[in-house]
């Protein structure tokens, strides 16, 4: 409960709080009452949107978090890890380039693309070497990967500037200038995603004792693998999509979770899909008043709060060797 009163209280910031200031009282009547004048507009037409694309894609990022890190028992894994962001990186960098295509709407189905096809060959790569795919071969076939596609994003940014200048916004990372049309965009890839993942979470539970344990405790370890992957994938592709390459979201919030609900993935789950939107919409807020009247990106704001966290997380040594 205490968790969904701050994830309120949040919303009720990122709807308030920017260069220009809404009274709540103002936002009660954009939102219920369709008044407000020019501040209800700013309200209905650009914060609502970006508000709810936050709580999305805070969500998102915590949940795909948390299955990488229970998949690959790495307590640093993050949708990077099975090179989900530099596919969708990839992607988006080949869509601006070679189609043309210069919205975020377009991004879309390029980034999710890129994710996939990424995520697809790292699978491809781990499960093809001598016995199976373990979670070092597969952390180490995301780390070739992710090097292969970040070697063809420079390559071709460093022969196109004016594709340099535009994949910059994209990259920082965040949710400003998102409209409502990217949610009816992203929305179904977020749902089928977090259906799968929380169907494994029992599954996770059991891979965390280890794979001849939890296959003695009647799971199918592969197919653990097989839905966890696909889930997370839709999640993290579907969300650095709109929002860009996010920081420490999906690396911090499940650890943060677990320090206040224990191990368990269902409840880590749970939890994290209302931190991880309380950390993307704080961030956003805080760019947004730093240096008015311009905004900092979230990603920057993110990284700037993820930072001293893994410092205290590795001082206490609470991340396992």
């Amino acid at each position: 409960m205490a968790a969904l009163a701050v994830l309120c209280a949040a919303v009720v910031l990122s709807l308030a709080v920017g260069a220009r200031h809404i009274s709540p009282a103002v936002v009660f009547e954009a939102l219920f009452q369709g008044g407000g004048g020019e501040d209800g507009e700013v309200v209905r037409d650009l914060r609502v949107p970006r508000t709810i694309i936050g709580v999305l894609v805070g969500a998102a990022f915590a949940l795909s978090g948390t299955v990488l890190q229970g998949l690959t028992r790495n307590p640093i894994a993050d949708p990077s890890i099975l090179g989900i962001s530099q596919g969708a990186a990839a992607g988006v960098v080949l869509a601006i380039t070679f189609a043309g295509i210069h919205t975020i709407l377009g991004y879309v189905w390029f980034a999710l693309a890129g994710a996939a096809l990424a995520t697809v060959a790292v699978y491809a790569v781990a499960h093809s070497s001598r016995g199976g795919a373990s979670p070092v071969k597969l952390a180490l076939a995301g780390a070739a990967i992710s090097a292969l596609l970040a070697s063809v994003t420079m390559g071709v940014l460093s022969t196109r500037v004016a594709t340099l200048d535009e994949f910059r916004f994209w990259q920082v990372g965040g949710i400003a200038g998102r409209d409502a049309e990217v949610i009816h965009r992203i929305w179904p890839f977020l749902l089928v995603g977090a259906v799968l993942v929380v169907s494994v979470a029992r599954g996770l539970d059991a891979l965390a004792l280890g794979e001849d344990m939890a296959r003695g405790l009647g799971r199918n370890v592969a197919a653990v693998r097989i839905v966890g992957g696909v889930g997370a994938t839709l999640l993290a592709g579907a969300a650095v999509a709109v929002a860009g390459p996010l920081a420490f979201i999906g690396l911090a919030v499940p650890h943060m979770a677990r320090r206040l609900v224990g191990s368990s993935h269902g409840r880590v789950m749970l939890l994290g899909a209302l931190i991880g939107p309380v950390m993307l919409l704080t961030s956003d807020v805080v760019g947004r008043i730093v240096f008015p009247p311009g905004e900092i990106p979230a990603g920057v704001m993110t990284a700037l709060i993820g930072v001293p966290f893994l410092v205290v997380l590795v001082r206490r040594k609470e991340v396992p060797a």
